[in-house]
């Protein structure tokens, strides 16, 4: 919820409020119905049914609203849904098996996350300043640097590594590895992306809930991106 109020604000400032709300509510009802079904109490048809029909509701609400000024704005309402709501939706196929909960991958999922901010942080600083200062995407985040992206990546792999060794990641380890690398790779697309949206729209943070850290969106923009990654990767192998 607040995530996308973030965005909202961000994209939309306060035009349209009503569709706002409603954005967030359709929000909360997929998170709601994809947990029913990933805990085995819903079928799959009425997850769908039950989207649709928030969207179709949204879209109708859309004609009576009194200004059409700005209606192309509303198109913001369904960006956020799919970048914010639908990821955070289908999180909950990371912590339910066979209808049990376990939050054991999802905790070694951040500790990748973690680990390659930490790693790409550290030797971005290092080697980034002077010794290897090329950009990464100079036009979207000039601080980023591929000194960071691979000092990131090494973390990452170290992670995945340490996970198995514990237990945490109970999969061979070239799996371990290869869902760490692209869980990093996606998790700086997804640091990228919300940065693209921030520089768009002319703000510095998408919002001030945690001073001098910006909103959660600023805390959660690699997660977006990173989990889904790591569990499609392992759906796609059956290994969970």
């Amino acid at each position: 919820m607040v995530m996308l109020g973030e965005f909202y604000q961000m994209t939309m400032g306060d035009t349209h409020k009503t569709l706002q709300e409603a954005g967030i509510a359709a929000c909360i009802l997929l998170f709601i119905w994809a947990y029913r079904y990933f805990s085995a109490k819903s079928s799959l048809l009425l997850v769908v049914l039950v989207a649709l029909l928030s969207l179709l509701a949204i879209m109708t609400q859309s004609i009576f609203q009194k200004n059409h000024k700005d209606f192309l704005k509303t198109g913001f309402i369904y960006a956020g849904l799919v970048y914010i709501a639908l990821p955070l939706a289908l999180s909950n196929a990371v912590v339910f098996r066979g209808g049990e909960y376990s939050g054991l991958l999802m905790v070694a999922f951040f500790c990748i996350i973690w680990a390659s901010d930490v790693g790409a942080y550290c030797l971005g600083m290092l080697l980034g300043q002077k010794i290897w200062p090329a950009k990464l995407c100079p036009s979207i985040s000039p601080n980023k640097s591929w000194a960071g992206y691979l000092g990131g990546l090494l973390t990452a792999l170290l992670a995945g590594a340490i996970l198995h060794w514990t237990g945490l990641l109970g999969f061979p380890m070239h799996h371990c590895l290869i869902v760490a690398a692209l869980m990093h790779v996606t998790g700086v697309f997804g640091d990228l992306f919300e940065s693209l949206w921030k520089r768009a729209t002319g703000v510095k943070d998408s919002g001030n809930i945690m001073p001098g850290h910006g909103g959660l969106l600023d805390r959660f923009d690699s997660a977006l991106f990173a989990i889904p990654t790591g569990a499609l990767y392992l759906l796609l192998f059956k290994l969970i």
